[in-house]
């Protein structure tokens, strides 16, 4: 019940409309129900041999009283009217109730993945470091859809438990002796019963744990599904897949069992129940025929609905678990949100500087005792072995993680002062691997965003030295280039990765082993484009190959830690470089 009042308090009114709906349906079948009463009392008077006048007395009274009211004779014509009128109108009710719930239902997913997104894009760099995508990739699909249908069922079960109280009353109202003895059976065979539930609980809580695991390694092997195949090895990686595989369809296999279970073992004891009703009505309290025919009718009606009540509760507490794990999961991604607004306007126009940095991810420290220095509209290239520290250099350059020890300013300004959202819309980057879209050209360049026109993504794609290649395309900068650019060569992709990286005219440029996948001719016309840009924007590359070195104005070694100043321009160094444009 927690996650029904959850929700509730999550969306309001749309529960209040729901509520009213059902009640109003409730009321209108608590009349046609009411009504039976008189009907069969009159049939049977009639069929005895009766005279056929109603006898306004016990549950039927209400409804005889208000058609006197209204001027008009109980008559088996006028009753069974009321009872398809009130049939009628608890029909339309229902459907809308029933329309509500299906469109919350569409809102709980969507409100759900978007606020997902939203922490996910909003957390620090370090949690996505931790975060498997596969298991992230599982909480907006699967997770979202399962916490709907957990509101679905939640919903239509409450529906079920107006009609219940509905036909409780209009029960006891008939005979409360036998009703309270009929609901005090019932509530025994329902406690009986909610083991199933709780089975099914404890295998949805399975599921969930278990679709992460496999959605996470799943994610993992398609990404590597090319050396996997160049070497044969798919087999192995199914053998990894094959044991959470296993687990899922124990897991969904005791759940199924559990819901066929409950719903085989309902209708027998609701026959039984009923039977003793009947038995005890005609033999212990002495009622009337058409009492009887009419308890009989609404007990089974309530215990009909009390048992589709037990089976949507227990499919909600199979989909429960996928709520609170999604809530979980954004919880702990708001948890480390990174604050990325406050702080002042960033500005390049002389230099960024790191002063005796130092960062780690564990006991070892990545970066010791750092201390380098970009001159703004410089081009600057960091060599060094694998693992020491280029990367998570560039990470600090771009905010993506503080330094622990010591300081990097920007011009006058501490990194830790500035607002990084704008200090990062002054970056263009490029990570060794392309990372492409499945999408067209011109979007794998813009990213969407609407400032950026045709004509600026052509301008990058040339600055980029890929233009004729994106011409030659069926459909040009609006082809299709598959998934992860895969229709394109390994070095057209990393073309395409520093168009992107240009379109919006940045003031600072990161390289990150950005043309490690370029033929010496395209490396060769790309140095010749940054050299041009010189001046433009701060250029950084990090890089193993010479002709980056070589166009560079300054050189580092990161070794241990620690950056070495390898080779400096004159002009660099004694502050003649070309200054860069303020930003406004």
């Amino acid at each position: 019940m927690r996650l029904i009042l959850t929700f509730a308090r999550a969306y309001p009114r749309a529960s209040l409309f729901l509520v009213a709906a059902l009640v109003l349906a409730g009321l209108a079948e608590g009349v046609g129900l009411t009504t039976l009463l008189p009907l069969l009392s009159t049939v049977v008077d009639v069929g005895t041999g009766g005279s056929g006048a109603l006898d306004p007395s016990g549950s039927g009274r209400v409804v005889v009283e208000a058609l006197g009211a209204m001027g008009l004779e109980p008559t088996v014509g006028i009753l069974l009217t009321v009872i398809v009128l009130g049939m009628t109108l608890k029909s339309a009710l229902l459907f809308l109730a029933n329309r509500q719930i299906g469109y919350t239902v569409a809102h709980v997913a969507t409100d759900l993945r978007l606020a997902l997104i939203e922490a996910l894009l909003g957390a620090r760099w370090e949690y996505h470091l931790r975060q498997p995508v596969g298991m992230l990739a599982n909480a907006a699909a699967s997770e979202a859809n399962r916490a709907a249908e957990a509101y679905r069922y939640g919903g239509q079960m409450v529906a079920m438990l107006v009609h219940v109280v509905v036909y409780v009353g209009v029960a006891l109202y008939v005979s409360w002796q036998a009703t309270l003895a009929f609901l005090a059976a019932g509530a025994v065979c329902l406690y009986l019963l909610n083991r199933l539930v709780r089975v099914a609980r404890r295998a949805g809580v399975r599921q969930t744990k278990l679709m992460k695991s496999l959605l996470a390694r799943l994610a993992d092997n398609l990404r590597s599904v090319k050396p996997l195949k160049a070497m044969s090895r798919e087999s192995f990686a199914a053998g990894l897949l094959q044991g959470e595989t296993s687990r899922l369809k124990r897991a969904l296999r005791r759940q199924v069992i559990s819901q066929a279970v409950l719903q085989a073992l309902q209708e027998p004891l609701l026959a039984v129940l009923i039977a003793v009703s009947l038995y005890v009505a005609l033999m212990g309290w002495q009622m009337s025929l058409p009492a009887i025919i009419a308890l009989v009718f609404i007990l089974s009606r309530v215990l009909g609905q009390l048992n589709k009540v037990q089976r949507q509760y227990q499919r909600m507490a199979t989909c429960e678990s996928a709520y609170w794990s999604l809530q979980d999961t954004i919880s702990q991604a708001r948890s480390e949100r990174e604050e990325t607004v406050s702080g002042r306007p960033p500005s390049l126009v002389r230099e960024m500087r790191l002063e005796h940095v130092g960062f780690r991810y564990g006991p070892e420290w990545v970066l010791r005792d750092l201390s380098m220095r970009f001159p703004a509209g410089s081009f600057t290239t960091i060599v060094g072995a694998s693992g020491a520290g280029k990367t998570t250099l560039v990470d600090l350059l771009m905010g993506l993680v503080r330094p622990q020890r010591g300081e990097m300013w920007i011009d006058a300004q501490s990194l830790s002062d500035i607002a990084l959202r704008q200090w990062r819309r002054m970056i263009g980057y490029v990570p060794q691997d392309a990372l492409l879209l499945h999408d067209t050209v011109f979007h794998n360049v813009v990213l969407g965003d609407p400032e950026l026109t045709p004509a600026d993504a052509e301008g990058a794609l040339r600055a980029a030295g890929v233009w004729d290649v994106v011409q030659s395309l069926p459909e040009g900068m609006y082809t299709n280039i598959g998934e992860r650019g895969s229709k394109l060569s390994g070095g057209q992709q990393q073309r395409i990765a520093i168009a992107r990286a240009l379109a919006h005219g940045p003031r600072l440029l990161l390289l990150d082993e950005a043309t490690s996948a370029l033929d010496a001719e395209h490396e060769a016309g790309l140095c010749r484009s940054l050299v041009r840009l010189r001046g433009e924007m701060t250029i950084v590359a990090i890089s193993h190959r010479p002709a980056l070195v070589e166009a560079a104005e300054r050189v580092y070694r990161l070794e241990k830690g620690v950056a070495t100043l390898v080779r400096e321009d004159p002009a660099v160094a004694h502050g003649d470089d070309v200054r860069v444009r303020a930003s406004v």
